[in-house]
């Protein structure tokens, strides 16, 4: 890498943009899937089976990497600011266009509030954040067996029995995904070098890692749009 360590900071990881490419793939499955079964009324399962372990498997990776990238971000704090305000536009169009499918605290909610909240945890040592990111994640698991009447705790993973959104991101868990990838930042990247010496930068995996967010806010709009064109010749009636 050329440069000193000022440069280095803004160099981009290629394997990191490589699995965020890879995750950008599968998202893209796993809601063509959903969208088929929610709104074309297809016969998609998306709730058990392959495609539900691909859209979980999306999940897992964003959040994960968002945590371990912002390892390397000396702005996290604007980072994640900018992704609530993406995150609170995105409430608003879908409880307009798609009342009953709308995102109340989606992946960019969690994402957002997740580098604010890491800001105050960024010094910690990586084994601290990696056993605290599996106390949330645990803690995670049990929190949907308290059903609460309100709505004011769904940010934590609190919500009412019948409560039901399109994307649903609560801190509980998916903070401790994103804690253990910023354990997982500090442990293996701390110099901010590639691992592996063999980089791929041009392949088409690593140019969709490189622009997840766009990819992320225009792909359903795209994904509905196609399949409405193409519901009188591709889709059975």
């Amino acid at each position: 890498m050329k440069g000193g360590p000022e440069t280095i900071v803004q160099q981009r990881l290629w394997e990191i943009d490589l699995l965020r490419g890879l995750a950008i793939v599968l998202m893209v499955i796993f809601h063509l899937g959903y969208d088929l079964a929610e709104f074309f009324h297809q016969p998609v399962t998306w709730q058990t089976g392959w495609l539900y372990a691909t859209g979980k498997i999306a999940a897992i990776m964003f959040v994960f990497l968002a945590g371990l990238s912002s390892t390397f971000s000396r702005s996290n704090g604007k980072r994640g600011l900018k992704l609530l305000v993406l995150a609170l536009v995105i409430t608003l169009v879908t409880s307009l266009a798609l009342p009953g499918s709308n995102i109340i605290f989606g992946v960019l909610h969690c994402l957002g509030t997740s580098m604010i909240v890491y800001l105050l945890l960024q010094k910690q040592h990586p084994l601290l954040l990696g056993l605290g990111g599996l106390a949330v994640i645990i803690t995670g698991q049990y929190l949907p067996a308290y059903p609460v009447t309100g709505d004011w705790l769904l940010p934590f993973g609190l919500r009412p029995a019948n409560f039901y959104a399109a994307d649903y991101f609560p801190l509980f868990p998916w903070f401790g995904v994103f804690l253990t990838g910023a354990a997982a930042g500090k442990l293996f990247y701390p110099a901010r070098h590639s691992l592996i010496n063999f980089p791929l930068p041009d392949n088409p995996l690593n140019l969709l890692g490189r622009h997840s967010l766009l990819i992320y806010l225009v792909h359903q709009p795209l994904l509905l749009a196609g399949l409405s064109l193409g519901r009188t010749t591709l889709l059975p009636p």
